[in-house]
């Protein structure tokens, strides 16, 4: 049989266009010469086409699964439903778990929020899904997610808006939304989230839930669908810190995949439970309340719950980090345009890291997004659109600058956290906002999805664990204190979160 080449020489109008594009004059002839010696490097292409690549491993048998009816999903917190059974016994054999939609699960539908991968189904299982069935865990199916993950609320899932669990109307925050929402309805018991903004730890806020971002490069993200490497983590969210700390004994760890894990060091987070906080220092950032958006109940609410810490036996004081207030501006600069460049114009992927590639997730997405721009949502097109706009005018000029910046904002935080154990503020500056109705301006849309990032955003930046807990309740709606320690020690923050919810009844606070 005659096989055809997958990956065709390039026309000679095609290499004067490129030539063109680089600002490049290159003659008929010139084109003619440079066609023939890429001919050449081309049969290296033809050769890789009949070699295999590796595939993670898929272990575990599992079926297709189903959509759930809006009769099942009346939150709309279900992507797709399909029980996949782990090991028989393990430390977490009898629990239930939901994956955040951007995370791949073989030979389920994945649409990580977005019209533009309906119908994509991942041919490999991620990291955390392996550990996860490993160590006994039951999954039951992908939770739905804001559309491409680029907003902090819960209105842009391509399948819908993502309602409060504890009133409907409201945003559940994002971009983990479903996550957060299953588990405060008590549909799973522990789910994978995401963050590169705040997407684990605002969710978790606004439903009243657990969620912790871990140090970056902590759990891999192999598998799983990125933004931007610098700012990607991915972690556990669940009703109670027990779990959170199980979930995380269980995904934590380098794989040798993931190019985000330099260093990484594990701790034993069950071990940090019940320990208590008599002399652990917490300090109390100034710099975390009183912004443009802050609401006032918000900001006293997480002061008294900061009290609470003293009645525990922690000592507790005030402290000033100015250079928290520019963490947002640094974030800014980073998520724009390296999500530009990896998300959009890397097609999910990129080059120059070496690791796993998820090539079916590449050529689905490549295909999706180029086809089908027009579907983006709004949240994406400003990215893209900015992003692409400070590459061409600016050259990455600013996207440098901001991550040698980051190295400064962590040194800022790692100074304040050679005086105290952990840091505290409002994880969000308010609670949950009401859903934007659906013929909203961009202006209104964009204000829903990003309009409560201050707090979280810097911690992606620079890498710092952060565990959004639970605190308060005010006109039936959560609100949470945000709790950050030093890189790679996990298990200070798990510890004083385990402290504070055996020491306070939060929804009475």
């Amino acid at each position: 049989m005659t096989k055809f080449p997958t990956v065709r020489t390039p026309t000679i109008d095609e290499v004067l266009d490129i030539a063109d594009s680089y600002g490049m004059s290159l003659s008929v002839d010139e084109a003619e010469s440079f066609q023939g010696l890429m001919a050449g490097t081309i049969q290296s292409y033809h050769r890789i086409d009949d070699l295999a690549e590796p595939k993670l491993p898929v272990k575990y048998p599992r079926s297709p699964g189903h959509r759930p009816t809006a009769e099942e999903n009346p939150y709309n917190a279900w992507y797709w439903k399909s029980k996949v059974k782990g090991k028989a016994r393990g430390p977490l054999s009898g629990k239930t778990l939901v994956l955040k939609d951007n995370i791949c699960l073989a030979g389920v539908p994945m649409m990580n929020g977005a019209s533009i991968l309906e119908g994509y189904v991942p041919d490999v299982d991620a990291t955390v899904v392996t550990r996860i069935l490993d160590a006994g865990g039951t999954i039951l199916g992908k939770a739905t997610n804001t559309y491409l993950c680029f907003d902090g609320g819960s209105a842009t899932p391509a399948t819908g808006m993502v309602e409060n669990p504890h009133k409907k109307g409201y945003s559940s925050g994002g971009s983990s939304a479903g996550s957060a929402v299953l588990v405060a309805i008590g549909e799973a018991d522990m789910a994978m989230g995401g963050d590169q903004g705040g997407s684990i730890r605002i969710p978790a806020c606004w439903s009243g839930i657990y969620g912790h971002k871990p140090t970056h490069g902590l759990v891999p993200y192999t598998g799983v669908f990125p933004i931007e490497q610098t700012l990607d983590h991915t972690g556990p969210m669940a009703n109670n810190v027990t779990d959170i700390a199980t979930l995380l004994q269980v995904i934590a760890g380098s794989d040798g995949f993931d190019p985000r894990q330099i260093g990484t060091k594990t701790q034993n987070y069950v071990k940090a439970l019940g320990k208590g906080v008599r002399e652990m220092k917490i300090g109390v950032v100034k710099e975390g309340f009183g912004h443009a958006n802050s609401e006032k109940v918000v900001d006293q609410k997480v002061k008294v719950a900061a009290e609470k810490f003293k009645k525990l036996g922690a000592k507790v004081k005030q402290i000033s980090i100015p250079m928290h207030l520019y963490g947002m501006d640094i974030w800014n600069a980073i998520a724009v345009e390296g999500a530009t460049e990896l998300m959009l114009k890397g097609n999910s992927m990129g080059s120059n890291w070496e690791g796993y590639y998820t090539t079916s997730l590449l050529d689905a997405y490549a295909h999706g997004w180029r086809s089908r721009p027009d579907d983006l949502s709004v949240t994406v097109k400003l990215v893209m659109l900015l992003g692409q706009y400070m590459h061409h005018n600016y050259h990455g000029h600013y996207y440098a600058k901001a991550q040698n910046l980051s190295r400064m904002l962590r040194e800022a935080y790692d100074s304040a956290l050679d005086e105290v154990d952990l840091l505290l503020m409002p994880t969000l500056p308010q609670q949950a906002t009401k859903l934007p109705a659906e013929d909203c301006s961009h202006e209104e849309y964009v204000d829903a999805a990003l309009n409560m990032l201050t707090n979280t955003a810097p911690f992606d930046a620079s890498g710092h664990p952060g565990m959004s807990v639970p605190c308060a309740m005010n006109n039936g709606l959560p609100i949470g204190m945000m709790l950050i320690g030093k890189r790679y020690d996990d298990a200070s923050v798990i510890q004083a979160a385990h402290a504070f919810e055996q020491g306070t009844n939060w929804k009475k606070m």
